[in-house]
């Protein structure tokens, strides 16, 4: 067996590993933590007062106008200059939720928009109160269309999360570099990192194309053409 085989399939065990018990959790809990940001600043900016849209808005801003490199360093080895100490792990699941909250703000802000506002007034004409109107009329048509943007976010997540290898999260990327540290095999293990990421979108890809087909079921593409 050639030699670099030979280091992918004695590397695989750990990256997998890796992957299993930091990038996976990673990945899941800050898309479901930013998923809940990203709905509140979606809600406060389009219903709020003027005081939280500010607040809102300054907060997408900052996010989207700064590299999420530079936002976890902040969180990382910034904030215990104020006193503020954080975990690893903790510092990357605040920085990758606030980042994915700023940007699905801006995708659930849009899909809401798209909603005929004959919508709301159908929701109030039969006894709804705003609350209801929102969640048993507007969200449920909303998030047909968000699935595809959401679901973009999601896999551009997972290989985001590369990126807490710089704030020493023993993901599975920062795994593949100390395993490079000791073999001197830089190549073959990135190679190898690379595809393990590539496995992952893809599953995940193909996982979007069938909740797409799922939800086109209740009108979109699919129906009219058919």
């Amino acid at each position: 067996m050639p030699t670099w085989l030979q280091l992918m399939l004695d590397s695989l065990p750990s990256l997998l590993w890796a992957g299993l018990t930091f990038t996976i959790p990673l990945t899941l809990l800050s898309f479901i933590f930013g998923l809940v940001l990203g709905l509140a600043t979606a809600v406060a900016r389009l219903f709020g007062p003027a005081p939280v849209v500010a607040i809102a808005r300054f907060y997408v801003w900052v996010i989207r106008g700064t590299p999420l490199l530079v936002q976890l360093f902040v969180i990382f080895y910034g904030l215990p200059s104020a006193g503020i100490l954080l975990d690893a792990f903790t510092a990357a699941l605040i920085g990758f939720s606030l980042n994915v909250g700023a940007y699905t703000s801006e995708i659930i802000r849009a899909v809401i928009q798209s909603v005929p506002r004959g919508q709301w007034e159908a929701a109030y004409s039969i006894g709804m109160s705003w609350s209801q109107a929102m969640r048993r009329t507007i969200l449920p048509q909303a998030t047909r269309v968000a699935v595809p943007p959401l679901s973009n976010t999601f896999v551009s997540l997972v290989k985001d999360t590369s990126l807490a290898a710089a704030i020493t999260v023993p993901e599975m990327f920062q795994t593949a570099q100390r395993i490079v540290a000791t073999t001197y095999e830089p190549l073959i293990l990135y190679i190898l990192a690379a595809l393990i990421y590539l496995a992952m979108s893809s599953v995940l890809s193909a996982l979007q194309v069938r909740l797409e087909r799922r939800f086109a079921r209740y009108g979109g593409f699919l129906e009219a053409r058919a």
